[in-house]
């Protein structure tokens, strides 16, 4: 348990460095979003093919595991756009709401994955990502669509093109299509992407801390915390009660449980900020989740092992 722990705290040091990094100036505000584009598109991109094309996703473990992500975070979309009435809300702060409660930063995730289960745990949880995307993305832009400040309208055409072109989906489906056609391992190909995996998990984590913001958190704090509750302790319960239900191991009920536990997306924030939500709450949902993931990712760890 303390090797666990050991390798989890890593990542969000790397968190805390990256905005320690923004918030000193050491490089110019400028230079941060080139940085995030570089690893969105490629270093990203480069980690998920190689995962997914030598990952065994045989056993049944990645299908119970995504299952139980995919799951959850239709329930809990569900959920939330039938208590949308209740909710004194204007329509740009429940897309940001909507988001915050099924979205989650996978620059957070995949660390605190290898840190527990390896290389086989990363390919699991590269194919729970592949499952994720597409999901997630329908789900936030048609809510942003209809309730954001914007409120204009967007053509199936349009919104397929907008989740197809999502580099991180393509790796996945790059990867999946490797794997499941069992291309071998091929020289001088599977190491440049190997080069760019490993670049891509530090570096992500120290971009997602340099995109860290407090400012909302204290005017807005009964709406954030609700948010970060269901984020940080009913999903994480949730999806690995379903993936429990669904048969998988060990292995995938704890990737279930520490996908559920991840942050929420640094990408929402641009999103809200393209589409007319409320890009400030956005940006202080993010900022508490990732605060309160460092505190609770040890604490499931231990329940879960301990179980």
């Amino acid at each position: 348990m303390t090797a666990l722990f050991a390798g989890v705290v890593p990542v969000f040091v790397l968190i805390a460095i990256g905005y320690g990094l923004r918030k000193s100036g050491f490089l110019p505000d400028a230079a941060w979003r080139p940085i995030e584009k570089l690893s969105i598109h490629l270093l990203y991109p480069g980690f998920l093919i190689t995962a997914i094309w030598h990952a065994d996703i045989s056993g049944g473990g990645a299908t119970a595991a995504g299952a139980a992500a995919v799951s959850t975070a239709l329930i809990i979309a569900a959920i939330t756009l039938l208590v949308r009435p209740l909710l004194k809300l204007d329509g740009p702060a429940f897309t940001s709401v909507f988001q915050g409660v099924i979205r989650w930063n996978s620059f957070v995730f995949l660390p605190v994955i290898q840190a527990v289960y390896g290389a086989d745990g990363l390919a699991l949880a590269a194919v729970v990502i592949g499952a994720m995307i597409p999901v997630t993305n329908v789900l936030c832009v048609v809510v942003l669509v209809r309730w954001g400040a914007d409120q204009r309208e967007m053509s199936a055409l349009s919104l397929g093109k907008a989740i197809v072109s999502n580099p991180l989906l393509v790796a996945c489906v790059i990867g999946l299509v490797l794997n499941l056609t069992g291309v071998p391992i091929i020289p001088g190909v599977s190491e440049t992407l190997e080069l760019l995996g490993g670049a891509a998990l530090p570096l992500g984590l120290i971009v997602a801390g340099a995109g860290l913001s407090f400012a909302q958190v204290a005017r807005r704090r009964i709406t954030i915390t609700a948010v970060s509750v269901v984020k940080l302790v009913i999903t994480p319960f949730m999806m690995w009660g379903l993936c429990r239900l669904f048969g998988g191991s060990e292995t995938a009920q704890g990737i279930a449980l520490l996908c559920g536990a991840a942050p929420g997306a640094a990408a929402s924030y641009i999103l809200a900020r393209q589409m007319g939500g409320d890009a400030p709450l956005m940006a202080g949902i993010v900022a508490l989740t990732t605060v309160g993931s460092a505190a609770g990712i040890p604490l499931l760890l231990a329940l879960f092992h301990l179980a």
